[in-house]
């Protein structure tokens, strides 16, 4: 899995397959099933950490064959789930549209993006996310839309359903494109300058907690730089565990276990993983 998750981290999966559309992968969960095989769906892997003995399952990856990005109407876009956010911002950067410019530069899928409702900079994918397809656990297809989305920080209703997204609907507003295009390019510089985007990692490390935020936490606690094998606090923004190089998932998850044991003694805030820790 060292090849399908941006912290370059894992052992091998039991199983990869790489469906070409949604009736593909209702029938490779209805096959699963059938056979008594857990499965599990994975876009860029920008939010994944992988066990280092790897994955026992069958491992659906929605990448480059599942990636169709097109407007449906004036101000409409329709993506699949393996399509890289990035491209979306892009369609919506060529045809005028706002909404979406917080997202640029966000490394994951779509559908990762609205499985943990992703945002930044002020914007979240709840407010212009309206209505995603998916496969339900039984390898039927459906919807949800609206409220039943459940979109809230970090969360969707996909956590918990145990569906996998196949596309989502997103609604934006006509604007200036080069107005867009500046708040994006500003958007990204400022990703650069701050987020140690040379190394490989999952993003941010650690959910917000309520009335902090966790990067400020971490320095205050002198955890820049500190290490366990070839895991590292980035010395550049304490909210982000970097691969230094080498890094083991065990590596990660013990440093991980450091910071939060450091900042709740002398914090007294718990600090929960963003990541999605998987094997």
């Amino acid at each position: 899995m060292i090849s399908h998750t941006t912290f370059k981290i894992g052992g091998a999966a039991r199983l990869v397959t790489e469906p070409k559309s949604a009736d593909e992968i209702a029938m490779i969960v209805k096959k699963c099933n059938e056979l008594g095989i857990r499965y599990m769906a994975i876009g860029n892997g920008s939010n994944l950490l992988v066990d280092d003995d790897g994955i026992n399952a069958c491992v659906i990856l929605l990448g480059k064959e599942f990636s169709d990005v097109r407007l449906i109407d004036d101000t409409t876009i329709y993506a699949e789930a393996g399509a890289k956010l990035i491209n979306v911002c892009r369609l919506a950067l060529d045809n005028s549209l706002s909404g979406l410019e917080f997202a640029y530069g966000i490394p994951g899928s779509c559908g990762g993006a609205a499985f943990m409702n992703a945002g930044a900079y002020g914007g979240e994918m709840k407010d212009v996310l309206f209505k995603c397809d998916h496969v339900t656990a039984d390898g039927e297809k459906g919807v949800l839309e609206g409220g039943d989305l459940k979109l809230s920080y970090r969360h969707s209703a996909y956590y918990d359903n145990g569906c996998i997204i196949t596309g989502l609907y997103i609604k934006l507003k006509k604007g200036n494109a080069t107005e867009i295009k500046a708040k994006m390019d500003d958007l990204l510089g400022r990703r650069k300058d701050k987020q140690p985007l040379e190394y490989p990692s999952a993003g941010s490390t650690f959910k917000r907690p309520e009335g902090y935020f966790a990067g400020a936490l971490i320095e205050e606690c002198n955890l820049k730089g500190a290490s366990v094998g070839g895991a590292q606090v980035s010395e550049k923004h304490a909210g982000f565990v970097i691969n230094k190089g080498g890094a083991t998932c065990k590596d990660v998850l013990n440093l991980c276990k450091k910071v939060s044991d450091t900042v709740y003694e002398n914090k007294g805030v718990k600090l929960e993983m963003e990541i999605r820790v998987t094997k």
